[in-house]
């Protein structure tokens, strides 16, 4: 996977070689939905293959090969003929022929295709099966399989000759001295298949920034091309969207990760949140009993040490923290009180998820007790209570008292003292037992969620227990260089390519830098986001879901995991937040004001963002080389507060 240029435009996809020809090896091809339409398109061009030069992602959808060939005009080793691949996930890809000869050219050109009609999951477990026999249809091929599975390719303009058992194009190109010829080819199956991202108009703005360093550009532009290309409708809703989880694997919905990253992206707009949240609202329980206000997830390993967790957990108390913020950012009225009923029931099942400890604890007679989910929870009632008290509805004293009450109790139920002046416990046992190893889960501990008038929510831990989780989050141990591990380098079972045992998660980097900066420790936060900027830059601009959790060595170069996801939703969004936390913005729209508060050192030098949103309406926000924040577009009346 790692070696790959992946397109996305879901539900479509192409998968290729940096070479750019599609041989019909591992993953490549061409898939609409899940179903390889082709997996071979190989070019030949006087019976030879052209030389690869070049190959690369253009766009999130789109991927640029280059390459050249010597013809007979050709006196000495410099080719006269080069050729430039355009391919789009969609399957569209234009074949574009340049001569640099002195006389014409006539040129044989041949393009050999083939499918085995596959789904992705056959094709990633090595059970693809053999090419299909194809016919010759229209101007291209025609291939037919199991279960009405139907792949057409045309090409503009066709070929002079067609042989259907090679599977095989053919042309005779005459280009004049100097000129050009285009060949396109048309990928689809027997039902029109239109991405998701080509028609949800605004909902992601199209942000840009600018400063001293350029690495924050490309970022954000790889960071809103990515996560337009993941985006799904709703199938009974078409108007609702909301982003799938990451390519190839996971290009379903996954409920935790998608309100996450709808919940990063909140500088892009609200629409993105609202429509995941509506559809998220729809798979809710309602029925009376156990599962009432619970919305299904699926378990998620947690790496060596714990049970897989649930994380349709962790999406039930997501729910009300996503709402509250969304609304603090410019959801309108409308749409709060819509959603409000879902928020409420997943309050609801909060309540009934706290054990007699206090501790909100994992579905299961054997559930422990996550640090974690601790602070998902606390986030969860202080939040859940600021929209309650918003909208008059009762519950604000009783879910303010519970996450005083759990303030309290946290420190005795997980902090571990030791010689280094102590720690989180990742976990406690259903005997009460601590599970004190070292993980960027504890980054949620600071992300706390903010409250009205650019408030951030109080956290579990007392100032001197937060300032010792901030040595510990940028200390050598979980700050790679590249971003946060996921399990301390010393902590037993430690794996650098471990999916939770020691891989870099960007979401998680975020999640601290955001919540480190908020919290005043400002090198830790820079430490983190810039090791993660020059991850993002190895990896052409786009992060992928996670990478190995190598130590950074001079000259080193991060260390891809082969089975990420590339794009991720959260990774994708994760960008959006590691570049807000340089300007901490903080809005309160229903107040009317929005306070900004950046990194007073300034790590990037001058930065300037244009094309955000609050309040509904273009926010243009500069942090200045000495750490000042300016804003220089906003909605009208929207005040600058403190």
């Amino acid at each position: 996977m790692h070696g790959l240029l992946i397109g996305v435009a879901l539900p479509c996809l192409a998968l290729s070689a940096e070479h750019g020809q599609l041989t019909g090896n591992g993953l490549e091809g061409v898939y609409h939905a899940g179903r390889r339409l082709l997996s071979r398109c190989q070019l030949r061009i006087g019976g030879r293959e052209p030389v690869a030069v070049q190959g690369g992602l253009v766009g999130a959808g789109r991927a640029r090969f280059v390459s050249v060939a010597r013809t007979a005009a050709d006196a000495g080793p410099d080719p006269g003929l080069v050729v430039e691949r355009l391919r789009d996930a969609d399957g569209t890809e234009r074949i574009t022929l340049r001569s640099s000869a002195a006389r014409p050219l006539r040129l044989p050109v041949e393009i050999a295709l083939g499918t085995d009609l596959a789904d992705l999951g056959a094709v990633a477990s090595g059970r693809a099966g053999p090419e299909l026999p194809a016919s010759v249809h229209d101007s291209g091929m025609r291939w037919a399989g199991a279960g009405g599975a139907l792949s057409l390719v045309t090409v503009e303009p066709p070929p002079s000759d067609a042989l259907a058992s090679a599977g095989l194009l053919r042309w005779e190109i005459e280009l004049p001295p100097g000129g050009t010829r285009t060949l396109e080819l048309r990928v689809r199956s027997d039902r029109a298949v239109r991405p998701a991202g080509q028609t949800a108009g605004q909902l992601l703005a199209r942000a840009e920034v600018e400063g001293d360093d350029p690495r924050p550009g490309r970022l954000l532009a790889a960071a809103v091309d990515d996560l337009r290309a993941l985006l799904l409708r709703d199938p009974a809703h078409p108007a609702d969207y909301y982003p799938a989880a990451g390519v190839p694997w996971r290009c379903g919905p996954a409920p935790a990760e998608a309100l996450w990253a709808a919940r990063m992206a909140l500088p892009l707009g609200t629409r993105l949140a609202v429509g995941t949240l509506r559809s998220l609202a729809r798979t809710q329980v309602r029925a009376k009993g156990a599962d009432f206000g619970w919305i299904p997830g699926p378990l998620r390993d947690a790496g060596p040490h714990l049970p897989p967790s649930c994380t349709g957990l962790e999406a039930t108390l997501a729910f009300p923290a996503v709402l509250a913020e969304a609304w603090r950012w410019g959801v309108a009225d409308g749409e709060l009180e819509e959603l409000l009923p879902a928020a409420e029931r997943c309050l609801h099942r909060l309540r009934a998820a706290v054990g007699e400890d206090g501790l909100v604890r994992e579905p299961g007679p054997a559930g422990p007790r996550r640090a974690e989910t601790q602070a998902h929870a606390h986030r969860a009632a202080l939040l859940g209570a600021d929209l309650l008290e918003a909208c008059g509805r009762p519950g604000v004293d009783e879910w303010r008292d519970w996450a005083a009450t759990l303030r309290r109790r946290f420190p005795e139920a997980f902090w571990v003292e030791d010689r280094a002046g102590g720690r989180p416990a990742a976990a406690r046992t259903p005997d009460g037992r601590p599970l004190p190893f070292l993980g960027s889960g504890a980054a949620h501990l600071l992300d706390t969620g903010l409250l009205g008038g650019g408030r951030m929510a109080p956290g579990l831990l007392d100032k001197p227990r937060t300032e010792q989780l901030a040595r510990l989050l940028g200390g050598p141990a979980l700050d790679s260089g590249w971003g946060l591990r996921s399990l301390g380098a010393k902590e037993p079972g430690h794996n650098p390519f471990g999916h939770r045992a020691g891989a870099v998660r960007p979401h998680e980097t975020a999640v601290a830098v955001a919540g480190l900066a908020a919290a005043g420790f400002e090198k830790e936060a820079v430490s983190l986001l810039c090791g993660a900027l020059d991850a993002a830059e190895a990896f052409g601009g786009r992060l992928p879901e996670m990478y190995a959790g190598e130590q950074r060595t001079s000259g080193a170069r991060p260390v891809p995991h082969p089975a990420a996801c590339r794009p991720a939703a959260v990774a994708a969004a994760a960008g959006v937040q590691l570049l807000a936390s340089l300007v901490g913005i903080r809005p309160d729209a229903p107040a009317g004001t929005v306070a900004l508060d950046p990194m007073r050192s300034a790590p990037l030098g001058a930065v300037a963002f244009a094309g955000l949103r609050v309040a509904g309406a273009p926010f243009s926000v500069r942090v200045s080389r000495l750490g000042l924040g300016m804003v220089e577009e906003a909605a009208a009346g929207l005040q600058l507060g403190v």
